[in-house]
C-alpha cells in the first residue's frame, strides 16, 4: 500500500511539472536582459516589462478588450440572471432543452463556434466589426453567468422568497430585494469568471476582429509571428498574475465546490 501511495504522489507530481512546467519556464524567460527570448536567461532585467507599455498596439488592444470583456459582460448579465433564476426557480416544458441552449457555447468547440459568428453575425447580418465582437463575447460569457448563478441560487431558500411575497412585497420587488442580495457572491464570482474567460479568449475573437479592432490575445499571437524578443513572456507573466489573483478572489468567495455540482 505504501509504495501504491508513493508511485500515486510521483505520478501526481509529474502532472504538476506537466501543467506547470511551461508557465515557470515562461516566467524566467522574461528576465532575459537581451534580445532574443532563451531559456535559461543569461541575466536579469526588467527591460521586456517596461517595453510592454511602449508598444502602443498593445495599449489600444488592451483597451478594446477591456471594453468588450466588460460591456459584454454586463449584457450576458442582464440575460443570464433572469434565465438562472427561471430555471431554477420553475418547472416548466421544454426546461431541458432551454437548458441546453444555454450551455451550449461551452460544448461546441470555440473555433466552430468562431465561424458560425463570422458567417452569420458577420456576413449575413453586417454588423459593425465592435458589435459582432461584442455579440460573439457576449454569447461567449452567458453560459458562464448562468451555470454559476444557477449554482448559487440551488443554495438558496426559495421560502424566504415566499415569505416576502406573502407579507405583501411585489415579485420585482423581492426579486431585487431578497434574492438578489442573497447570492451576491455567486453574481461576482460569475462576473469574474466571465470576465476571465472572454478577456483571454481567442477563438472567437480571431474570426470577430477585423482591420484596426482587435484584442490583446489576437495582438500577442500577431507580435510573437514577427518578434522573437521576451516581451511576450513579459506579458505572459503581467496576465498570469492577474488571472491568479481573481481566481482566489473566486474561491474565497465560492469555493471549488461550486464548479463541480450539478
Amino acid at each position: 500500500m505504501q509504495e501504491k501511495n508513493r508511485g500515486l504522489a510521483l505520478f501526481t507530481l509529474l502532472v504538476f511539472l506537466f501543467l506547470l512546467g511551461p508557465l515557470i519556464i515562461i516566467s524566467f524567460t522574461s528576465f532575459e536582459p537581451g534580445t532574443v527570448l532563451k531559456f535559461p536567461p543569461e541575466g536579469f532585467s526588467w527591460r521586456w516589462y517596461e517595453n510592454i507599455f511602449k508598444v502602443e498596439m498593445f495599449l489600444t488592444t488592451f483597451k478594446t478588450s477591456m471594453f468588450v470583456s466588460l460591456l459584454g459582460n454586463l449584457l450576458a448579465l442582464v440575460l443570464g440572471i433572469p434565465a438562472a433564476y427561471a430555471l431554477s426557480r420553475f418547472s416548466f416544458k421544454g426546461k431541458g432543452a432551454l437548458n441546453a441552449v444555454f450551455i451550449s457555447p461551452v460544448l461546441i468547440p470555440g473555433i466552430v463556434m468562431g465561424f458560425a459568428m463570422l458567417k452569420y453575425v458577420i456576413i449575413v447580418y453586417h454588423l459593425p466589426i465592435y458589435a459582432g465582437l461584442l455579440v460573439g463575447h457576449t454569447v461567449l460569457m452567458l453560459p458562464f453567468i448562468i451555470r454559476v448563478v444557477a449554482s448559487s441560487l440551488s443554495n438558496f431558500d426559495f421560502a424566504i422568497e415566499e415569505a416576502a411575497l406573502s407579507l405583501g412585497a411585489g415579485r420585482f420587488a423581492t426579486f431585487f430585494k431578497v434574492v438578489l442580495p442573497n447570492i451576491r457572491s455567486g453574481i461576482i464570482a460569475a462576473i469574474l469568471i466571465a470576465f476571465l474567460e472572454s478577456f483571454n479568449n481567442v477563438d472567437i475573437s480571431v474570426f470577430m476582429t477585423g482591420p484596426g479592432v482587435s484584442t490583446l490575445p489576437i495582438q500577442m499571437l500577431t507580435y510573437v509571428e514577427n518578434n522573437f524578443d521576451p516581451t511576450i513572456a513579459a506579458l505572459s507573466v503581467l496576465l498570469m498574475i492577474i488571472t491568479a489573483i481573481l481566481m482566489f478572489i473566486i474561491e474565497r468567495l465560492m469555493g471549488l465546490s461550486y464548479f463541480t455540482k450539478r
